[in-house]
């Protein structure tokens, strides 16, 4: 059982891990300076292109642009099925006293350490496995703020023209992206997690609401505490660089929003100003940027799965930025020669 444990783990571990690299790669050959890639170049442009980026020869291929909000929905969605599991999962088999891990222990002795969601058997101390849990049901709710908030702005923040449109296989992506990102996030204790949900289904159909082993109250409030009290610096690190990224990435594309607040600027486009805008011309993406590496610190850095999520997005966003800066430079005369693409005095 434990040989069989360690393998689901790893291989869902690697499983996602080869997915970023597979949506990585691409990128990686596109970036290289080469006159004999430029073909290629172009082709994962036009793949990734959207709205005022979008090359006219791929219209055929594209939905609108408003199908953003279909990943925010997911996204949320999915996202908050993870939290709510792996929180649930962190306080009924991970608990913040060390009597009351004890206790649990012993109960699972006492049962013949077969219960489902024993963790003694695992290659971690107790400590070191209930820090592990209580981290990801961190990175989770920064995620959550993240999605959520996103859905919001998909809805009352944005106007899409009526003419944008976006790459078939970019909105394919963004599916890939909303379900593969929040998993990275939690997929170290994700199978541990998923025995526990179906262990906790099983019971309730089997034995009704009232017999389950977590048929009390999930209470949101009181969960909070052992999740602050297991919190370290890098965590907290991470959670306030996470922070500044969603504050400014929030003023960004309310900047942009409001830009097309009239109806007769449906169509028009206008140099935005204000926050980040005096020094990148896509500071929305570089905020992005700026919070999933929060994401990277808060995880204390040493899983390699968050950092190709980290990645990918870097390499995505830098792409986008790099095209929607030259259309930039394209259509204004006037354009502020002091902004760069996306990293201020680099690119």
């Amino acid at each position: 059982m434990v040989i069989a444990s360690l393998v689901m783990e790893l291989g869902i571990v690697w499983l996602v891990r080869a997915a970023w690299i597979a949506a990585i790669l691409p990128m990686s050959i596109a970036s290289i300076p080469s006159s004999k890639l430029t073909s290629f170049h172009q082709l994962v442009l036009g793949f990734a292109g959207r709205g005022k980026i979008l090359n006219p020869s791929s219209q055929k291929w594209t939905v609108p642009q408003k199908y953003f909000a279909h990943f925010y929905v997911f996204g949320s969605a999915w996202t908050t099925l993870l939290l709510a599991t792996t929180w649930m999962y962190a306080c009924k088999t991970a608990p913040l006293s060390s009597e009351e891990f004890h206790l649990s222990d012993i109960a699972s002795h006492l049962t013949g350490g077969s219960h489902v969601f024993s963790f003694h058997k695992s290659h971690l101390t107790p400590v070191e496995h209930r820090f592990k849990v209580w981290r990801a049901v961190f990175l989770l709710v920064l995620m959550e703020t993240q999605v959520l908030r996103r859905l919001i702005e998909s809805f009352y923040v944005f106007k899409y023209s009526p003419s944008a449109r976006l790459h078939i296989l970019g909105y394919l992506v963004g599916w890939f992206f909303y379900t593969v990102a929040p998993l990275s996030l939690c997929v170290s204790v994700a199978p541990e997690v998923a025995r526990f949900a179906g262990y906790q289904v099983a019971e309730f159909i089997a034995k009704g609401k009232s017999h389950t082993s977590a048929s009390s109250e999930f209470d949101v409030l009181s969960s909070l505490s052992p999740l602050m009290k297991q919190l370290g610096w890098c965590q907290l690190i991470g959670g306030v660089i996470f922070l500044w990224g969603w504050l400014h990435q929030r003023r960004c594309h309310a900047i942009l929003g409001s830009l097309r607040e009239a109806p007769s600027q449906a169509k028009e486009y206008i140099i935005p100003h204000g926050d980040w805008f005096e020094i990148v011309s896509s500071p929305h993406y570089l905020a992005e940027i700026v919070l999933y590496a929060g994401l990277v610190i808060a995880s204390g850095g040493t899983d390699i799965t968050i950092w190709l999520l980290l990645g990918f997005v870097v390499g995505n966003l830098t792409l986008a930025a790099g095209e929607t800066h030259r259309w930039y430079l394209r259509k204004f005369e006037n354009y502020p020669a002091n902004r760069n693409a996306i990293f201020p005095y680099v690119y």
